[in-house]
């Protein structure tokens, strides 16, 4: 099936995007699907938890990585959002690298993943992972297939010598239905505002769903070990997946909320004199 292109509708161009795609303040849920006002309450309490959260993380020296894997248009970077858009980025940090250069293609393949791993105090979000080779790489002929079996051997050792290390690893997995990820890449096609986010390589893998299922059970067979299990989020209502994720996540990671001084502002000393900067500055066009 072949996504076509056509123009943008102009009040749609003109809508300020409030969190990320297909999920502004006047969208309607599908059948079933959860209220914008119930979502956001909801999420404004996970919020709090995850503030909790981070600052035992910080508290304790926890180390903390979680990994999210799916399909184009599954819902990652919109759920590594929500995740990140109220805690600090110092201590959740994320992680999207860039395809391999010439030096990192003839490394060890984990090499370019180690260094990102979390240190004390800190929550990596890899937006895809070391699991390219079993999905992307694969499907797409950017690796051989005894690479494939190689990596799918090593995996398990790997991550079990991450846990080992005192680093508390989850990976999820987000499940969307062809129908879901259509309706998504052609939204990203009409809002100038997402078209970024579809790249020649979703064109091409589009076609290749069957191709992709394949790649993912027998990843999952390999590497759904006892230690480091998948975690599956059915994901066609964003809306519901991130709140399942946040709240699956929160309940995989022991913390108790951090007691500190219940803060106050000092006195300021009086004001003398201009609030405007001496030096003749240069505003900006005021345009709104």
């Amino acid at each position: 099936m072949q996504l076509k292109h056509r123009p943008a509708d102009k009040q749609e161009n003109a809508a300020v995007a409030v969190r990320d795609e297909s999920d502004s303040k006047t969208e309607e849920p599908s059948k079933g699907g959860l209220k914008r006002r119930d979502y956001d309450k909801e999420l404004e309490r996970l919020h709090v938890e995850l503030v909790k959260l981070q600052q035992w993380v910080v508290h304790k020296g926890l180390k903390v990585c979680i990994v999210f894997e799916g399909r184009d248009g599954a819902g990652k970077g919109g759920t590594i959002k929500a995740i990140t858009e109220r805690v600090s980025p110092r201590v959740f940090r994320v992680i999207a690298l860039p395809a391999p250069s010439d030096r990192e293609k003839s490394q060890m393949y984990f090499q370019r993943y180690l260094p990102h791993l979390p240190a004390a105090g800190e929550v990596v979000i890899f937006d895809r992972s070391w699991y390219n080779r079993a999905g992307v790489e694969r499907v797409m002929g950017f690796c051989t297939e005894e690479m494939v079996h190689g990596f799918l051997r090593g995996v398990p050792l790997v991550e079990r010598a991450i846990l080992d290390s005192g680093v508390i690893l989850l990976k999820y997995w987000l499940e969307v239905s062809p129908e879901e990820q259509t309706r998504r890449l052609e939204g990203r096609i009409h809002d100038q505002r997402k078209i970024w986010k579809l790249s020649p390589m979703d064109l091409k893998s589009y076609g290749r769903w069957n191709d992709y299922s394949r790649a993912r059970d027998e990843m999952f067979a390999a590497t759904d070990t006892e230690f480091a299990p998948w975690h599956v989020a059915r994901s066609d209502d964003k809306r519901r997946a991130r709140l399942n994720i946040i709240s699956h996540f929160l309940s995989q990671v022991p913390y108790h909320e951090v007691h500190h001084e219940k803060v106050k502002l000092p006195k300021r000393g009086k004001i003398n004199g201009p609030r405007e900067p001496a030096h003749p500055v240069r505003y900006i066009e005021e345009k709104y």
